[in-house]
Order: C-alpha cells, then structure tokens, then sequence
C-alpha cells in the first residue's frame, strides 16, 4: 500500500506535465480525435455583424498556393475547444466574449489514430461589436511531403476580398 501511495505521488506530476505540455504547445486547440465533416457552398458568401456585447470572428481558409490536388479540412480551435473547420479555400464566422482568447488552425487528421500534422495558434484581445479576420494557408508540397500552415489575423479589406471568392463552410462532427 506504501508503495502504491509513494509511486501516485511521484507519478502525479509527470502525468500533469503531459498535459500542461499539450496545453503549451497548441493552445487554443481541442481534442486530437475529433473530426468534423465539411460541405462548402459555392454560391454563398453570407456575411454578418457581431451584435453589440460580442465580437465576430471569420476564419477563412487560403489553399492558392497549396501545391497539391489534395485540399485538407482545417479544424478552428478557440480556447481549447474546436468551433468549425473548412475544406479548400472556404471560410466561415462564429462569436466570441469579449476578452483574451486563444485560436488555433490544425490539419484534421486522416486517421483516428494519427495526430495532426500541421497546426499553428495565435491570440486575440476581442472587444465588443468588433470584427476580426483570420487567414489560414496550408503548404503542401507533393514532392518532398513539406508541410507547414500559417495563421495570421487579416486586414478587413483583405478578408472581405478572399470571402467574396471563396466558399462558405457548413459544417458537423463526426460520429
């Protein structure tokens, strides 16, 4: 029993550093086995305003200059939980409180048991009635299997040219 007791103490904190590791190195960014399944319209472009306690937040996904055929689904993250994703260049919008926030752009991995290859996150300080824009860019090279994704806030002008362009995304998880 001594035992028992003398190795949960030891082992608590490796197990808590795990954990804090995967929250320091993709905050904002939700559970690695979730997927969603994306349908994009081509022939909508819907935009709206934040009413006036929150703020709007449109993620928009960039694949221009993605050098494959393959076009990946891209989940979005806001403090630790994923809120949507796209598939090619489409984009989509959600709310936020005001206040600090964490977002994150992944890769949606293939396989259940394979973890995202590409992810990246960045931070916003929402503030009420306020709109923001964010563009995430994959980069695949089919040659060398390169793979990195930016993430970026956008200029609105930029962000409102990409959406008139690009797809909107409907989207649900996956069971």
């Amino acid at each position: 029993m001594k035992g028992a007791l003398i190795f949960f103490l030891l082992a608590s904190p490796t197990f808590a550093q795990d954990k804090l590791a995967d929250t320091v190195l993709a905050p904002g960014c939700g559970a690695e086995d979730a997927k969603f399944d994306v349908k994009t319209l081509k022939h909508q472009h819907p935009v709206t305003q934040p009413d006036g306690e929150k703020a709007l937040v449109y993620f928009i996904e960039d694949d221009s200059e993605n050098d494959s055929i393959f076009k990946p689904t891209i989940r979005a993250g806001l403090d630790g939980g994923w809120v949507g994703a796209t598939h090619g260049s489409s984009y989509f919008y959600f709310s936020v409180a005001p206040g600090e926030h964490h977002l994150c752009a992944s890769w949606q991995p293939l396989e259940v048991s394979e973890k995202s290859r590409a992810r990246a996150v960045t931070h916003l300080t929402a503030e009420a009635g306020h709109v923001y824009y964010f563009r995430v860019k994959s980069h695949w090279n089919r040659n060398y299997g390169a793979l990195n994704i930016d993430f970026a806030p956008l200029d609105s002008d930029e962000g409102k040219l990409l959406m008139s362009t690009f797809s909107f995304s409907t989207f649900h998880p996956r069971k």
